[in-house]
Parts: C-alpha cells; structure tokens; sequence
C-alpha cells in the first residue's frame, strides 16, 4: 500500500464507544474516500482485463483474481472523471457484494483511518446529486470531508444501461 497515498491525518478517537468501524483511505483523482476496511478482501493489482461488450461503461472488464473471475469496475468512470486505460497494472481492490466479486479500480490506497460518530457530518450542500448518491456519510477529518464510499451505490448498474 502506498502510505504517502493519503494526506489525511487520522482522526482523534473520543472515546471507544463512539468509534466508527475502520476505514481505507482511497483515491481516485483528486477526490479521497472512506472505504470499510470490512469490505475489502483483497488489495491487488490486475494483470490483464477480458473486455466484456455491452456492459455499462463503468465496467472495464473481467479479471482473473485467484482463479476466480471477477468484475472490474472503474470509480474514475462511476464517478464521473475523466477515465483511465484501466488494464494491465492498475489498482483494484477485490470486494464482494450480494454474492458477486468486483474489482474496484482506484488509483491509490492509503492508511486505515479510525472515525468516529463525533466527526460526522451533514452532507455538503454543494454536492451534486451524481456524486452525492456514492457517499453513505460525511466526516470531518483533519481538517477536511471525507465522504464515505455507499458500495450498494457503486455496484448498482440498474440506471445506467
């Protein structure tokens, strides 16, 4: 893991009963996002994408992680970015959803940060509603909002096709 990945301090713990599950500080762009570290099952990098026709746009493809083929998802493109080859090398971070494994494609991993329900915020008013439906919840941390990645919003393709 690349711990210069994320600049973001780790957050203040105020008291055990108020502290929030673990959270992997990633990347993509210049955007930063909480992603439960319970979620995660594997950091890994792709050694080569099977392009999959007809798929929304977000998918990139399919991958082999251990022996098994999986999803590969694109948060540049869910989110809205300018999007990246996506393919041999890049980043991803096997999580399983609903039964289903994906690849989900970011550009960096950094430390596991510990939020707390003190921290919590509302959402920004200035988020657009795009963007607004991948984030579960806000913290304030260091200074700056971390929005924390909602994972039924980044593996729901049902609006996109």
């Amino acid at each position: 893991m690349n711990h210069e990945a994320s600049k973001i301090p780790r957050a203040p713990v105020h008291g055990a009963g108020n502290a929030l599950d673990g959270y992997f500080s990633i990347k993509v762009g210049d955007d930063t996002f909480g992603l439960p570290v319970t979620r995660v099952q594997t950091i890994f990098r792709i050694g080569a994408v099977t392009s999959a026709p007809g798929g929304p746009r977000d998918i990139v493809g399919l991958v082999n992680l251990r022996g098994k083929i999986v999803t590969a998802v694109s948060l540049r493109r869910r989110l809205g970015l300018p999007s990246e080859e996506g393919g041999s090398g890049s980043l991803a971070i096997g999580i399983e959803h609903r039964n289903e494994s994906f690849a989900l494609l970011v550009d960096e991993v950094g430390d596991v940060l510990t939020l707390t329900a003190d921290n919590a915020i509302a959402p920004p008013p200035h988020i657009g509603k795009r963007r607004a439906k991948f984030a579960s919840g806000y913290n304030r941390v260091g200074g700056r909002i971390l929005p924390l990645l909602n994972i039924d919003a980044v593996f729901d393709f049902s609006d996109d096709r």
